[in-house]
């Protein structure tokens, strides 16, 4: 596959992945206590983490969608 994740775009997916790894492993707020929110935002994350170590998104590429330059 193609790289089609850009810099400003990997660098929100980094930090939203690892935010939603926060909030449902270490927040510790009532609303993540339910194990379908917590393990979606957990698998959410992960997705969030992968796609941005390989700049790589499916869903852009299904819909021919492009934040880099290259």
């Amino acid at each position: 596959m193609r790289i089609n994740v850009g810099t400003v775009d990997r660098i929100f997916r980094a930090v939203f992945g690892f935010a939603l790894l926060y909030l449902a492993f270490l927040s510790g707020l009532p609303l993540f206590e339910g194990a379908l929110l917590k393990y979606g935002a957990a698998v959410v994350g992960l997705v969030m983490l992968v796609t941005a170590a390989t700049r790589v998104c499916p869903i852009y590429s299904i819909l021919g969608l492009k934040t880099c330059r290259a």
